[in-house]
């Protein structure tokens, strides 16, 4: 249905967004400030005990700082009420008390059309589930019998019979008064090619009704009694009712489901689906006998923020998930992606739990593994990178892979996490000729009896923990200096991407930043920002003392003062957090050094490396790369490998602390 122009303006002004709101949540008293419509609660959707939940009731936007929900009263509704866009229209329209529009004559003639459909429908559940009852669907009775479906789930799910003949159900629908049109565009008759009456499209098949989210019978799946045929699973054709790639079996009791918080799982068929809701497992759905469409995941997304894809652990199961990572990587957005619970091989989940019980099905969803893992061991498993030339070609699969994500934000983490499992496969420890057994390490060629490891105090050292606060600053300076000066971001756009803010409101701007450039701002960037995560972030920005004093900020709109803020706080920042990470793999590989020796010691370098990140130190200009490639001052290097010379690996000696 379609909405006259300006009926949603008027919806929104007629609505108070912290009256529809507050229905969900309670109020922070000492943060909100009702009389200029700023209020602050908890947010609605993640857990959470501060009020991170912003809402900002003149401009009817909310905005969560923890989670980075955000939208208006009618995203509101459809997220929190589980609904799709329509129903959120007319839930705020009651509540407004303003009437919907009518529908025009055509579309109030095509839904008069799909009702007719229906009720055929309707009639051809009760001739299945009748059949299935007569001595003719003994057989099928006997099938479900053994795959523990009771005669009470067989009613819950509406579970019929087709008989063997090939007009059983035509002329039961016929003789009903039912036109014969109405029967073929239904999709349960087919026109014959030989100039015969129409015959049934289904015949010796156990029946399983697929519905829509009003609960309407839309079409039908149907399994094969007789082994030989050709398709053991057959649906519906599209019809006017029936669309496979835009629905779900199971679709409406889901989504019910997920509204109250159980996790929505995605199996591959009608009977994994049964088995699972009846083991206590009711968010489960199942595309129709087709790959997972974005359409599919739309609706899935809709339902739940991560849903659960549960395939069988064989060949066939593994290619359908990787098929649904190559359809997903272009859809994901903050806070929306994929998880996967692969079966044990041989196993799907109706397997599962009759052998092993819903428990060992829930620890398989708890556990479920995130999408990029998946991606990582599709391009990796059974194969050996022994050679540059192959490691060469796995970066190459896994750069056009995660080039297909299309926001800036996640691309980025995708590329960080890919960067930390190559890592593991690649790093000194994993390209070792072999393993040391436990309590074991390595010396001159040979395995030894590892002495005691590091102290606590060691590895909580001031180098090790990274200087929090200076990070802070050295991302607001660069935060601020893109919002000022929009116009360099194409200069720095890949360091920005993968900038890992220790601040989650830096990260909310961080986000907004790239996706308005991304939509292309242009100059509108501060305004644009501000519109889309609100004005207190921007005005918290500005107002530190050490933003507002920077010469890119106090200068807006000067390209040259910009790249020149931007590449030192970039490489000042990037060589911080270099060492943060080659110390503390350091430090994990450290065993029986002088505890409190090397904690003098790093104390020492933490401080040189302080005031090198100040420019306290001689030659500002003049920058070498470290061993993880990140640029940094020549002061800060050495600072990292005057430490380093003063650890005895080989020998696991230790070197006296300074007088």
């Amino acid at each position: 249905m379609s909405l006259p122009p300006g009926f949603l303006d008027e919806l929104r002004g007629r609505l108070s967004l912290g009256q529809v709101v507050g229905r969900k949540v309670m109020w922070d008293t000492r943060k909100s400030n009702q009389g200029k419509g700023d209020l602050w609660a908890p947010c609605p959707f993640h857990q959470e005990k501060t009020a991170s939940f912003h809402v900002d009731d003149r401009k009817g936007y909310y905005y969560c700082f923890g989670c980075h929900a955000k939208g208006d009263a009618i995203s509101f509704v459809r997220e929190t009420e589980n609904v799709g866009f329509m129903e959120a229209i007319e839930i705020l329209a009651r509540e407004a008390g303003l009437p919907m529009p009518e529908r025009d004559p055509k579309a109030q003639e095509k839904a008069d059309r799909r009702t007719q459909l229906a009720e055929v429908m309707e009639e051809a559940v009760k001739f299945y589930r009748l059949q299935l009852k007569t001595g003719a669907g003994a057989e099928a009775r006997d099938y479900l019998a053994r795959r523990g479906l009771s005669e009470a789930a067989q009613d819950r799910w509406g579970i019929g019979f087709a008989p063997a003949g090939w007009e059983g159900l035509r002329e039961h629908l016929t003789g009903k008064g039912i036109d014969v049109e109405l029967i073929l565009a239904a999709g349960l008759a087919r026109p014959s090619d030989k100039g015969r009456a129409p015959y049934d499209t289904f015949r010796n098949r156990i029946m399983f009704p697929i519905r829509d989210l009003r609960g309407r019978c839309i079409a039908f799946g149907g399994r094969a009694m007789d082994p030989n045929d050709n398709a053991k699973y057959l649906n519906s054709p599209e019809t006017e009712l029936f669309d496979k790639g835009r629905s779900l079996y199971n679709h409406a009791p889901a989504r019910e489901a997920a509204g109250k918080g159980h996790s929505l799982i995605v199996a591959e068929g009608y009977m994994d689906v049964i088995a699972l809701s009846e083991a206590g497992f009711p968010a489960v759905v199942a595309p129709l006998g087709t790959a997972i469409t974005e359409d599919q995941l739309r609706l899935m997304w809709r339902m739940a923020p991560e849903p659960v894809i549960a395939l069988d652990g064989d060949t066939a199961g593994l290619r359908a998930a990787m098929r649904v990572i190559d359809n997903a990587l272009p859809m994901l957005e903050a806070g929306q992606s994929l998880r996967f619970a692969i079966m044990p091989e041989g196993l799907d989940p109706d397997d599962l739990i009759k052998a092993q019980g819903a428990g060992a099905m829930r620890k398989l969803v708890e556990e479920a593994i995130p999408m990029v893992r998946l991606l990582w061991q599709r391009e990796t498993e059974g194969r050996v990178f022994d050679s540059p030339e192959r490691r060469a070609a796995l970066d190459k699969a896994l750069r056009e892979k995660i080039r297909l994500i299309r926001d800036p934000s996640i691309r980025g983490h995708y590329g960080e996490a890919i960067k930390e499992l190559r890592w593991e496969l690649f790093g000194p420890r994993s390209r070792a000729s072999a393993r040391p057994a436990q309590g074991q390490w390595r010396s001159g060629g040979r395995w030894s009896q590892a002495p005691l490891p590091p102290l606590a105090a060691t590895k909580t050292s001031a180098l090790v923990q990274g200087g929090g606060i200076e990070d802070h600053l050295r991302e607001a300076v660069i935060l601020a200096t893109l919002l000022v000066t929009p116009t360099v971001l194409p200069t720095f756009e890949s360091q920005i991407e993968v900038m890992d803010c220790t601040d989650p409101a830096h990260r909310a701007l961080l986000s907004a930043i790239l996706r308005v450039a991304h939509d292309g701002a242009g100059d509108d960037m501060r305004a644009r920002v501000a519109e889309a995560i609100g004005p207190d972030a921007l005005e918290k920005l500005f107002a530190q003392t050490h933003v507002a004093i920077s010469p890119a900020v106090r200068r807006p709109g000067d390209d040259e003062i910009a790249r020149l803020c931007l590449a030192e706080e970039l490489a000042k920042l990037n060589a911080r957090r270099g060492h943060a990470r080659e110390l503390a793999e350091a430090v994990e590989d450290l065993t029986g050094v002088a505890d409190e020796g090397l904690t003098w010691r790093l104390g020492q370098a933490t401080e040189a490396l302080h005031r090198a990140g100040r420019g306290d130190t001689e030659d500002r200009a003049e920058f070498e790369v470290g061993a993880n490639g990140a640029r940094m001052k020549k002061e800060e290097r050495t600072a990292f490998d005057r430490l380093l010379s003063q650890i005895d690996y080989g020998k696991g000696g230790r070197k006296g602390r300074p007088h």
